[in-house]
């Protein structure tokens, strides 16, 4: 479970600890609060990073490879967690004992669309782009642009790997009313694409 420094000190001095700082330093040494980052504790070392990734760096939403891979549409497991953002103007990178969490903006226009609510338990909730959204967003950062459609199946079959079987499952309106809200090339393709496929 997630723990503030406020709400641990909270808690603490209720239970009648004169020096809470140091009962918390002590639970740190312990192992029965792990740091995520400045002023914020795990009581989990197992827990699934996506779990963690809005408290470690919000508002965000779990997306491009990290969303990929949760919904099967990639065949390798993720050696971080990405996460959508928005007016941030630049990456984040946290390095965590949960392991390494990356923030990347998406648009504004499109940042509010295609994101869900999900609990784990009682003790977590967070938020993951639809499969739809996952795949704009990592289009959306993919350089440089594709202007063609052989290029994008490229992009998405053989250099993402996405699953054809999975990516055929993708619901085409939602796909059509993401994309253009990108204003990029590669998603401008993708409309394109899904057009002459009939998908």
């Amino acid at each position: 479970m997630i723990q503030t420094t406020e709400a641990l000190l909270f808690q603490l001095e209720q239970q009648g600890y004169r020096n809470p700082q140091t009962k918390i330093q002590r639970l740190v040494r312990e192992k029965k609060l792990i740091p995520v980052r400045r002023g914020l504790y795990e009581t989990d070392l197992h827990v699934e990073p996506y779990l963690l990734a809005g408290v470690i760096y919000g508002p965000s939403y779990v997306s491009f490879a990290s969303a990929l891979s949760v919904y099967g549409m990639i065949p390798e497991r993720v050696y971080a967690c990405t996460s959508a953002t928005q007016h941030k103007n630049r990456r984040k990178e946290y390095h965590t004992p949960f392991g390494t969490f990356l923030y990347q903006d998406v648009p504004a226009s499109v940042y509010p669309y295609g994101v869900i609510w999900k609990t784990d338990g009682k003790a977590y909730s967070y938020q993951i782009a639809t499969p739809e959204k996952a795949l704009c967003d990592m289009l959306y950062i993919q350089k440089p642009p594709v202007y063609s459609m052989k290029d994008l199946k490229y992009l998405l079959f053989s250099d993402l790997r996405i699953d054809e079987e999975e990516f055929s499952k993708l619901n085409r309106e939602d796909l059509q009313f993401l994309c253009p809200k990108y204003h990029k090339a590669t998603l401008t393709q993708l409309s394109l694409f899904l057009n002459r496929e009939g998908r």
